[in-house]
């Protein structure tokens, strides 16, 4: 939970953890419905990010501070290692989950650790759920701008008829024969699968090339691709996986959940953009998604995103799942962060969790490579500093490779049957 739902590889998620811990959370208000008004968007970029409970008007608020400076894992965050529990867990457990949430890999995750470690006599009864959500079960069909059709809810009641089977005593095959069953986005269908990842996966990359391509064929010798990150002028999120609410009705136009069509983020100067021809044949994407990117940055330290689209015939570009590393983090988030040397080259595994989605013929496989999504994550201000206290802001000029010695990359897990 922590290392995605506050932080993401090292960056902060600070819409959420802000709006909950300050308010949502906050004794100072009783519930969501009583926050105060005043203008998110400024109050988002005050700086420096540990005092953004004062500044809006929540007074100080120990538990957002202590979020705000725990970038890296250590005492304070394994209280919430739930993982490192789950020994003690002796009762068969439904894990629901949202495609479009935090959580999509971390539902895996768990599963594979209560089939592990949890107690032998339940260990075949644990069952996944994960349908086209956010944080929560959708009442309707829509989400974002996508319509999932009737499918969508068929699922709807599962957490009464998992109570319903559990206490009476049957087993968990009479509520879901297999232990997973994922919601294929595109298909719009559900299905039972028996193993995480699929066993039937064929991992095919995907490289970045010259000229925006995304291409099946690796590299030789190609230029990279550059632009400049500036965090006074953030690439905005525009829907996502995450799980920030309607309780305040500021933060939430800025950062809904969901599927939105991304053509304005993708047509600013600091989004690269890397499309593949259109498929012949319907693709489908099932399981954990990572890029491979291979860059440089001006800044010693700085941020990398990366995210999957589906491209429709009509232009429409959906974004799918999506994933940041902080640079500081490229070796991970246990250890001692490593700032960057100006000019050298990195190689950063951007995780974008988990996903299933049918690439249908006649569409395009997308990926966009960017430096922020601003206020799902904060702004890397690009010196290398403490991120909570920080107060200066620098420009980064980065620097994407995609050549012989370098193949900037997306792995897909190809789950046709």
């Amino acid at each position: 939970c922590w290392k995605r739902a506050y932080y993401a590889d090292g960056a902060f998620s600070l819409g959420l953890t802000w709006s909950w811990l300050c308010f949502e959370c906050g004794a100072r208000v009783s519930h969501a419905g009583l926050m105060p008004k005043f203008d998110v968007p400024a109050i988002l970029r005050s700086l420096p990010i540990v005092a953004m409970d004062e500044a809006s008007g929540a007074g100080t608020v120990q538990s957002y501070r202590d979020y705000a400076t725990g970038c890296r894992y250590g005492p304070q965050w394994e209280a919430t290692n739930v993982r490192a529990r789950f020994d003690e867990v002796r009762v068969p457990m439904l894990l629901v989950g949202g495609w479009y949430d935090y959580y999509a890999g971390e539902t895996f995750a768990n599963l594979a650790a209560l089939c592990e470690r949890g107690a032998p006599q339940v260990r075949d009864s644990h069952r996944v759920l994960i349908g086209p959500w956010t944080h929560g079960i959708n009442a309707n069909t829509t989400l974002g701008e996508l319509d999932f059709g009737s499918e969508a809810i068929a699922e709807n009641d599962c957490t009464t008829r998992w109570l319903e089977c559990m206490l009476a005593g049957r087993p968990a095959e009479e509520f879901q024969q297999a232990p997973i069953r994922l919601f294929v986005m595109g298909a719009n269908l559900w299905r039972d699968e028996h193993e995480w990842p699929l066993a039937r996966t064929q991992w095919a990359s995907y490289y970045l090339r010259s000229s925006g391509r995304l291409d099946l064929e690796a590299p030789e010798d190609e230029p990279p691709d550059e632009y400049d990150y500036d965090p006074d002028d953030p690439v905005p999120t525009l829907g996502g996986n995450h799980s920030i609410g309607p309780y305040n009705p500021g933060l939430y136009e800025m950062a809904k959940p969901g599927p939105y069509d991304q053509r304005p983020v993708e047509a600013r100067d600091d989004v690269l953009v890397y499309t593949s021809e259109v498929l012949a044949r319907d693709l489908e994407v099932t399981g954990p998604v990572s890029v491979t990117l291979f860059a440089s940055s001006s800044a010693p330290d700085t941020d990398f995103v990366a995210r999957l689209v589906d491209v429709y015939p009509d232009g429409r570009a959906i974004n799918i799942t999506e994933g940041v590393i902080r640079a500081r983090f490229r070796d991970g988030v246990w250890g001692e962060p490593q700032l960057m040397q100006p000019g050298r080259d990195y190689e950063f595994t951007i995780d974008l969790q988990a996903t299933s989605n049918l690439f249908k013929a006649g569409h395009c496989i997308r990926l966009q490579i960017t430096s922020s999504c601003f206020p799902l994550w904060d702004r890397n201000l690009n010196t290398g500093n403490d991120p909570a206290t920080d107060t200066e802001v620098r420009v980064a000029h980065q620097t994407v490779h995609h050549d012989r010695l370098r193949p900037s990359r997306v792995v897909l897990p190809i789950a046709n049957a």
